[in-house]
Formats: structure tokens, sequence, C-alpha cells
């Protein structure tokens, strides 16, 4: 992963979660370790968050 990015509902300060271009996830207080994300899976996620 190289560029990581905040949700735009975190706070400023580092208690997040970050999404990876490629797809990952990671907590922005661990940044080394991070879970892989295929694209199909985070995109079937984010279909289910949109329509809650």
């Amino acid at each position: 992963m190289s560029e990581w990015r905040k949700s735009s509902y975190s706070p400023e300060a580092s208690d997040c979660v970050e999404v990876g271009h490629g797809v990952g996830i990671r907590d922005s207080k661990a940044p080394v370790t991070h879970l892989p994300v295929s694209e199909r899976a985070w995109t079937a996620f984010l279909r289910l968050v949109k329509a809650a």
C-alpha cells in the first residue's frame, strides 16, 4: 500500500482507521501492519454501509 487516507468522519487525532489504495485497512496507531482486502470485498462492504 503506498497511499493511505483517513475517513473524512475521523477526527484529526490518530485514533482512526485508514484505507489504503490497493486495498488495505490499518489502524493509524499501528501503521506497520495492515489487513489486505480484495477490491471486490471492499466494494461489497461500501455498498452495505451506504445502504444502511
